[in-house]
């Protein structure tokens, strides 16, 4: 089936006929129909208003990095797909890095996503980031003690520098109760067309949730500031966390200065 979209839901709710026949039928409930509505409708002016601001990044030449963190199944790539789902394509890109090659692992760490940074006008999503090494690596072994202490010493200075050449940075973290995790990991597994994003670092996220737990907070407040600080959001309703990442973003441009090259965006 089709999914229904904003334009369909407005046709459907401006003939009253049309919902008491299929609210009469047990077609449709009612108060889900327009819960239904009522969240398109907010979706559509968020994502027209992040658009509006897109214009005017690529007008004043600005450069935005907005990272996507979180847990396994927190939906970063469904909340990702709607906060860019009207942007201008060709001033925006989601870079998702796989896992670095062997040429990769022999240089500086941060080396392969410099190269993924935003060119002026271009705002750039990192669908996880250099903070694999913060979370995922040191919770698998796939990094040394003296690697991830090394890290969290140097990702601060690393966003400081790139804050004062005049890329603003945005970082979201996607959070889910355990309990919701279980279960959409079980759906991933029950579902043949989503079996797909079920990879093998997943099936460990529940086995693993207190280790996760302590190296997230660890990232918390060794990285997060006043100028570079995380902002969590609850996911175990993705139509209230994707409404709150677009309003999050839109905030956040809303606060850079377009008048001129200084950075002034607030925490």
């Amino acid at each position: 089936m089709a999914e229904v979209n904003l334009n369909d839901l407005e046709k459907i709710n401006n003939k009253k006929e049309i919902i008491d026949f299929l609210v009469e039928h047990n077609v449709i409930k009612e108060d889900k129909f327009k819960e239904k509505l009522a969240y398109e409708r907010e979706l559509k002016d968020l994502q027209k208003d992040l658009l509006e601001l897109q214009l005017q990044v690529i007008k004043n030449n600005k450069r935005v990095l907005i990272i996507f963190e979180g847990r396994d199944a927190a939906g970063k790539g469904g909340t990702i797909s709607r906060v860019t789902e009207y942007l201008n394509p060709k001033k925006y890109r989601v870079e998702a890095l796989p896992k670095p090659t062997e040429k990769e692992q022999g240089q500086w760490y941060f080396q392969r996503y410099f190269e993924k940074l935003p060119n002026a006008g271009e705002i750039v999503f990192f669908d996880r980031s250099w903070y694999n090494r913060a979370v995922v690596e040191p919770v698998f072994n796939f990094c040394t003690k003296d690697q991830y202490d090394k890290f969290l010493k140097q990702v601060v200075e690393v966003e400081q520098l790139l804050q004062d050449d005049g890329i603003i940075l945005i970082k979201i973290f996607l959070t889910i109760t355990k309990e919701e995790q279980a279960k959409r990991l079980q759906k991933r597994k029950d579902n043949e067309l989503k079996q797909w994003k079920l990879g093998a670092l997943d099936e460990k996220a529940q086995e693993l949730w207190d280790d996760y737990s302590a190296y997230i907070e660890t990232m918390f407040q060794k990285t997060g500031s006043e100028h570079s600080p995380w902002i969590e959001i609850e996911t175990d309703s993705k139509k209230d966390a994707r409404l709150i990442a677009l309003k999050t973003i839109c905030a956040e441009l809303s606060n850079i200065n377009f008048s001129d090259n200084i950075l002034s965006i607030h925490s």
